[in-house]
C-alpha cells in the first residue's frame, strides 16, 4: 500500500520536499501538501514589491499549478496537530498521515513591539511589502529607520538589502539628500559568523550614508511622537519605520506538543522529532542553522533522501551538512552571494563573493529553477 506522506506548509521546505518525493518514489507515497494561502511567494520579490519593481500578481505562483504525481494540493488551514498519532485537523478535513512534515515556517508578532501596529510598517509579508510600497510612494524625505525586532528572523541578509534598497529607491525620487536611514539589529554584525563578510557589508552600507546599530533593539514605538525607543534605552525619532517583526512558532504548534521554548526541537542531522515517523524542516524549527528559504530547501532535501531510503531499502544517506547560498542585493544593480556552512565544520563559516552585475542574473536563474521545478514555470536558461 501507499504511504500516506502529508506535509504542512508550501514553502521553501515543503515543495523541495513534495518535489523529490514525487521525481524519486511516485510508485510509494501519495503525498497531501496543505497550505492555507493559494500562492507562494519568494523571499526576495516581496523587497521588489515593497520598491515597486514588481507587483504582487506578479511575484506569486499559484499552488493549482502544482502538478506531480502523487501530489495532491490543499488549501486549507491546519487546526490541530496530535503528533503522537499522527493526525491533522484542518477547517476542511481530518487527515491521518504515516509520515508527518511540519514546515509551517514562522508567523509574526506584531503586538510583541508596542507600537508597531499603529505607527510602523512591517514589511516581511507580502501584505505588509505592498503597504510598504505605499507608505514609500508617499514619503518626502525625512528619517528612514530599518529596524530588526526579534532576535530570530528569516533573511539575515534581509535587513541589509533593505536599507540599501530604500537609499536607491530615495535616490531615484531624488530624496536621498533630505532623508537618514538607520538600519538598528540586535545581531552583532551583519553576518555574525563572519568577520571578514561582515565587514564588507559593513563598508558597504557606511559607503551609502547609511547609519548602522548592531546590538540594538528597538522594543517599542511612541506613535505620538514618532520615536523609536531601544531595549538600552536610547530614543531614535523616525518619520517612517519599516520592521522586521518579532517571529514565533504558528499557536497550532505551539499547542501540539511538539514545540519546546517556542520552537520545534529536531534532530539536525535527519530532521526527526520526537514523534515517531514525525519531521519538521524549516523557520519553525529550533535547528543550528539560520532561517533562510535556501536552507530550509537544504533541510527538505535531506528529509527526502532519508524517507526514499525507508521506503526503497537504500543506504542510509548522508546527514544534514548545513550548507548553503543565499543572495544579497546591495544597491546599484548590484549583488552578492553568501556561502554558508553550518555543519560541516567546527565552527560555521561564511563567504561573501561580489558585489557584481553577473550575480544579478545567477539570482534570477536560482528563482527561475525553483520556480520550474516546483510549479512547472518555464526556466530562464543558463546562458541568458
Amino acid at each position: 500500500m501507499l504511504k500516506h506522506v502529508v506535509v504542512l506548509g508550501a514553502g521553501f521546505g515543503g515543495l523541495e520536499l513534495v518535489t523529490r518525493l514525487s521525481e524519486a518514489v511516485p510508485d510509494k507515497v501519495r503525498i497531501t501538501l496543505i497550505d492555507k494561502n493559494d500562492s507562494f511567494v519568494f523571499g526576495f520579490s516581496k523587497l521588489d514589491v515593497m520598491i515597486g519593481r514588481r507587483t504582487v500578481p506578479e511575484v506569486r505562483m499559484a499552488y493549482r499549478e502544482i502538478a506531480k504525481p502523487g501530489v495532491e494540493f490543499r488549501q486549507e488551514t491546519v487546526i490541530s496537530i496530535d503528533p503522537a498519532n499522527r493526525r491533522v485537523v484542518t477547517d476542511a478535513a481530518t487527515y491521518e498521515a504515516d509520515i508527518l512534515v511540519v514546515a509551517l515556517g514562522a508567523d509574526y508578532d506584531i503586538a510583541a513591539t508596542p507600537g508597531l501596529a499603529e505607527d510602523g510598517v512591517e514589511f516581511y509579508s507580502v501584505a505588509g511589502a505592498a503597504r510598504a510600497r505605499e507608505a514609500l510612494a508617499v514619503f518626502e524625505g525625512g528619517a528612514v529607520v530599518v529596524a530588526v525586532l526579534g532576535t530570530f528572523f528569516k533573511c539575515p541578509g534581509a535587513p541589509n538589502e533593505t536599507a540599501l534598497l530604500v537609499a536607491d529607491y530615495l535616490s531615484s525620487r531624488e530624496l536621498r539628500e533630505s532623508s537618514t536611514i538607520h538600519l538598528v539589529s540586535p545581531l552583532p554584525a551583519p553576518i555574525p559568523i563572519s568577520k571578514k563578510t561582515s565587514a564588507a557589508i559593513q563598508a558597504i552600507l557606511e559607503e551609502r550614508g547609511i547609519e548602522y546599530w548592531p546590538s540594538s533593539r528597538v522594543v517599542r514605538l511612541d506613535p505620538e511622537q514618532h520615536i523609536a525607543h531601544l531595549e538600552d534605552g536610547r530614543e531614535l525619532a523616525y518619520d517612517l519605520l519599516l520592521g522586521i517583526p518579532v517571529h514565533c512558532a504558528p499557536d497550532v504548534v505551539l499547542a501540539s506538543g511538539l514545540a519546546e521554548d517556542g520552537w520545534i526541537p529536531v534532530d539536525p542531522a535527519t530532521f526527526a522529532t520526537r514523534f515517531p515517523g514525525v519531521f519538521a524542516v524549516g523557520d519553525v524549527t529550533s535547528a543550528p542553522v539560520p532561517r533562510a528559504g535556501g536552507v530550509a530547501e537544504g533541510e527538505a532535501a535531506t528529509v527526502a533522501e532519508v524517507l526514499i531510503a525507508e521506503l526503497t531499502g537504500g543506504a542510509e544517506p548522508a546527514p544534514y551538512d548545513g550548507a548553503s547560498a543565499c543572495y544579497v542585493e546591495l544597491g546599484g544593480d548590484l549583488v552578492a552571494r553568501i556561502d554558508v556552512n553550518f555543519l560541516s565544520y567546527d565552527t560555521p563559516v561564511a563567504k561573501l563573493s561580489g558585489p557584481t552585475a553577473e550575480f544579478v542574473e545567477e539570482k534570477r536563474r536560482w528563482g527561475s529553477t525553483r520556480a520550474a521545478r516546483w510549479f512547472g514555470q518555464v526556466a530562464i536558461p543558463a546562458d541568458t
